[in-house]
């Protein structure tokens, strides 16, 4: 059975460094056997059709293939549509009533405890704030993600180590759902 995914390439094509082409990802993905290849945006994101694999030897075989193509190492994500959705779904925060600057979601390459963020402050944050979310987190940041604070914290290497960790503003994670509808 064929299923949709999306590919969530961490690190490309910010700040001048890491220069993926959409076009040449689009033509790898499909050059590994997958059909219906589309990206979104220049920050990381394809989606595509493909009835071999499951998400973890999906997302190793394309960071195999972008580094043999682009000659350095990214962490890659895959998601399938019904995971993307229930992300959407699950949401913690009232998305509807808010920009998309300020909401982001974090997806990690396994499931999350409470105990890894423990060592923040949380309430020192605020307004800002996080909820956890299955192999995601949930970031409310007001200013947005530039100005976030809480941002800097959830990212340090204690809180991510061991893990694949890639964040997309809202307007992406909602795209992506409606890019993955079968």
């Amino acid at each position: 059975m064929t299923t949709m995914y999306a590919a969530l390439l961490r690190g490309i094509n910010v700040g001048g460094g890491r220069k993926v082409p959409m076009a040449d990802l689009r033509a790898l993905l499909t050059s590994l056997g997958h059909d219906a290849v589309r990206t979104h945006l220049q920050s990381g994101q394809a989606v595509f059709a493909s009835d071999h694999g499951d998400e973890e030897s999906l997302a190793a075989e394309l960071a195999t293939a972008v580094e043999g193509r682009f000659g350095f190492p990214v962490d890659v994500l895959v998601r399938d549509h019904a995971y993307l959705k229930g992300i959407v779904e699950a949401c913690p925060f009232p998305a509807a009533e808010l920009e998309a600057r300020q909401l982001h979601v974090t997806y990690f390459s396994a499931p999350v405890d409470a105990e890894r963020f423990a060592a923040i402050d949380a309430p020192a944050f605020r307004p800002e704030e996080f909820r956890l979310g299955d192999r995601a987190l949930y970031l409310y940041a007001p200013d947005g993600l530039g100005r976030s604070k809480l941002a800097e914290a959830l990212a340090r290497p204690r809180v991510t180590k061991g893990l694949i960790a890639t964040s997309r503003n809202w307007n992406t994670v909602a795209k992506l759902v409606e890019l993955t509808r079968p």
